[in-house]
């Protein structure tokens, strides 16, 4: 059966460039697809695979399909990138990513060097950073993971795992914070480990080298470090349930902002620091500019998110609960969320030259005396300089989150040490 004339030309057209096709008529390749973007260096596409979207990158040395039939459609894949087998839609995998068998990753997700996760393995809306690990058969959507040094020194997540981010209201303002930007960025950090068969309960916070026993599903932030984490089975128990008690507010806010504010610091980290190392790559200009917009795309969801749970809060107070203290606080989120979206939403850019500026001009210097690839460089950082950049992420992260705490006092937000907050 022929495929149609402009699908089965473009594919002619890879063969030509020096994509390896062993299979060519059980390739399905959109007409939208633009094989510019397709390197003909190294590439093999297996039999069954299917190549949609028009802004789909392809850079070499990529393998698709090796396990079971892939379907990407605009992903951007960096070099030597391997999906083995499922669907991938509007995500970016940097060098050396992986997903096994039944990988199901759709949009605005973001695996980072050497970042892998094995077999049935689910995300949307994550963010590993370099070598973070997925075990097999977890459902790990709307987190951001960072720590560990290497590929032998790896946060670890166990297989079997979920991060629970629907709540009973319908909510899913619920994305955790495993690890930070501002230190995890650095790939200077102890490796986080969260045993298989267990869960988390998002949103939540994690701080780094943390270990959490199998079995365990976590409810409550873990913001201390270097901890052996088991937690306790719930008492069997039935009462009451509330409808839109919104229990811990505060906290589940808060979390948000967080989530949210270590974000903008990891894109004006890729526009200041990461775009250089893109450009040595073929296609590494359409990489970086995927990663931008997957990390937009992460913000507008997560800022989404924070505004449907807002309009949730009930406008009088319900019989039987506060009608001070708990009910001011909620009317407040409810009328202030608006002020909150702009402080979230504007630009940045500017407002932290002093420390950006700072930690520039120490990371030029190093830079000049290296030759190695972005990883090779981060790990090669000075421990002074290493801190220079932390300092300037975090005082993005500290300083937005001053101002949405300023606009919602009676949330009381952010009165915890930023030392352990990330």
């Amino acid at each position: 059966m022929d495929l149609k004339p402009a699908v089965n030309n473009k594919i002619k057209e890879l063969i030509k460039k020096g994509v390896n096709i062993p299979n060519p008529l059980s390739i399905d390749m959109g007409e939208e697809v633009n094989i510019d973007q397709i390197s003909g260096k190294a590439v093999k596409i297996y039999p069954g695979c299917r190549i949609y979207g028009e802004k789909t990158v392809i850079s070499p040395g990529v393998q698709l399909g090796y396990e079971a039939p892939v379907t990407v459609d605009n992903c951007q894949l960096g070099p030597k990138v391997e999906l083995k087998g499922g669907y991938f839609n509007k995500s970016v995998f940097l060098e050396k990513a992986s997903v096994g068998l039944g990988g199901y990753v759709r949009e605005a997700c973001l695996l980072e060097e050497q970042a892998n996760g094995a077999h049935c393995v689910g995300l949307k809306h994550t963010i590993l950073f370099p070598f973070v690990t997925l075990g097999s058969l977890i459902n790990f959507c709307d987190c951001l993971m960072g720590g560990g040094t290497s590929r032998k020194d790896h946060s670890e997540v166990g297989s079997s795992y979920i991060h629970f981010n629907f709540t009973p209201e319908g909510d899913k303002a619920t994305a955790s914070l495993i690890g930070d930007v501002p230190r995890g960025v650095m790939l200077n950090n102890p490796p986080i480990f969260l045993g298989g068969q267990g869960g988390m309960v998002g949103p939540l916070r994690m701080g780094y080298g943390n270990v959490v026993a199998a079995g365990s599903v976590l409810r409550k932030d873990v913001d201390m470090e270097n901890k052996l984490i088991v937690s306790r089975s719930h008492s069997a128990v039935v009462v009451n349930r509330i409808p839109r008690a919104f229990p811990g507010l505060s906290r589940v806010v808060e979390n948000n902002i967080l989530y949210i504010t270590n974000l903008i610091a990891l894109e004006q980290w890729y526009i200041h620091v990461r775009k250089g190392f893109f450009e040595n790559q073929e296609f590494g200009s359409l990489v970086f500019e995927g990663v931008l917009e997957k990390l937009r795309m992460a913000k507008g969801e997560r800022i989404k998110r924070l505004k449907d749970m807002a309009s949730k809060m009930p406008v009088t107070p319900d019989k039987g609960q506060d009608t001070t203290k708990t009910h001011g606080a909620k009317r407040e989120f409810f009328e202030k969320v608006k002020g909150v979206e702009e402080l979230l939403v504007k630009d940045t850019d500017g407002i932290f030259d002093r420390e950006r500026d700072r930690f520039l001009t120490a990371f030029g210097k190093h830079r000049e005396g290296q030759r190695g690839d972005y990883i090779e460089v981060i790990q090669s950082l000075p421990r002074d300089v290493s801190r220079a950049g932390t300092q300037w992420l975090d005082s993005i992260v500290d300083r937005i989150c001053g101002q949405v705490a300023t606009v919602l006092p009676a949330l009381n937000l952010f009165k915890k040490s930023r030392a352990n907050i990330c």
